[in-house]
C-alpha cells in the first residue's frame, strides 16, 4: 500500500465552510453513498452546520483537527478535552477517499495528539447502534463497546431529521 503523505493541523475559522461541505459530503446525501460512512438511511437533513463546527473551533477544549493532502482538505475530526478522556467526534473522510486506510491514519494522529496535548487516558466516543459495520470498524481499531446508551436527540432537526424511530448512540471506549 502506498505512504499516504498527509500533513494535520488545528482548524481555523476560516475552515468551516469547506469543514461542512466535507461532514456532510461523509454522511448525508447522495455524495455520501460513495463512500461507506453513510448515514443516509437512517437520517436525512443535516449533519452538522457552520454555527456548530465553529462552536468547535472556537471552544477552548477542543480541537479541530484537520488532515490535508497537497493543501487539499481530506479529512477531520474532533477532539474535546474532558478530564480523564478525549471525546473523539465528527470524524469524516472524504467519501472518495474512504476504503484505502485513510481513517486509520486520521485515528492514530488523533490519538497521539489526545496523549500528547492533555496526558489523556482514554478516548470516547459515541456511535448511532445501528451503525454496525461502522462499530466493527472501531472495534478493530482496539476501541470496546460498553453498552451504555444515550437517546437520539429527537426534534433536534440540527442533527438530522431521523428516518426510524429506535435511533441511539452507544460509547465506544479505548485505553490510551
Amino acid at each position: 500500500m502506498p505512504t499516504i503523505e498527509l500533513t494535520f493541523r488545528a482548524a481555523t475559522e476560516a475552515d468551516v465552510p469547506g469543514l461542512v461541505e466535507l461532514i456532510e459530503s461523509a454522511y448525508r446525501g447522495e455524495a455520501s453513498r460513495a463512500g461507506w460512512t453513510t448515514e443516509a438511511d437512517l437520517l436525512d437533513g443535516q449533519r452538522t452546520d457552520p454555527e456548530g463546527v465553529a462552536a468547535v473551533v472556537r471552544d477552548p477544549h477542543s480541537l479541530l483537527l484537520i488532515a490535508e493532502r497537497d493543501g487539499v482538505l481530506v479529512a477531520c475530526c474532533q477532539l474535546e478535552h474532558r478530564g480523564e478522556h478525549v471525546y473523539f467526534g465528527m470524524f469524516a473522510v472524504r467519501p472518495d477517499l474512504q476504503g484505502g486506510g485513510l481513517g486509520k491514519v486520521i485515528m492514530a494522529e488523533a490519538e497521539r495528539t489526545a496523549r500528547t496535548r492533555w496526558d489523556a487516558r482514554e478516548m470516547h466516543m459515541t456511535v448511532i447502534k445501528q451503525r454496525a459495520e461502522l462499530i466493527a470498524y472501531y472495534e478493530r481499531r482496539g476501541y470496546r463497546r460498553t453498552g451504555r446508551m444515550s437517546p437520539f436527540p429527537y426534534g433536534d432537526e440540527r442533527f438530522g431529521i431521523p428516518q426510524r424511530d429506535d435511533l441511539e448512540f452507544e460509547l465506544l471506549t479505548k485505553a490510551l
